[in-house]
């Protein structure tokens, strides 16, 4: 399934820098933009990797609302 990001992005001295808006502590750098776009998707893949772990039982989800 593909989804789509906000990749903010940004020079610091000759790197690119950026982050991914929606999910936070998705951030990277790059010589190119290719390169950070290339890093980014990495570390999203890595995290993903990391915050799921194996389903074993039946689930279900639904929507909340939180108040801020």
């Amino acid at each position: 399934m593909k989804r789509d990001f906000t990749l903010e992005y940004w020079m610091d001295e000759d790197w690119f820098v950026g982050r991914l808006r929606e999910v936070p502590g998705v951030f990277s750098q790059g010589e190119t933009l290719e390169e950070l776009i290339a890093n980014v998707q990495e570390v999203y893949h890595l995290m993903l990797e990391d915050a799921l772990p194996p389903i074993t039982t039946e689930t279900r989800t639904m929507e909340v609302g939180i108040e801020s």
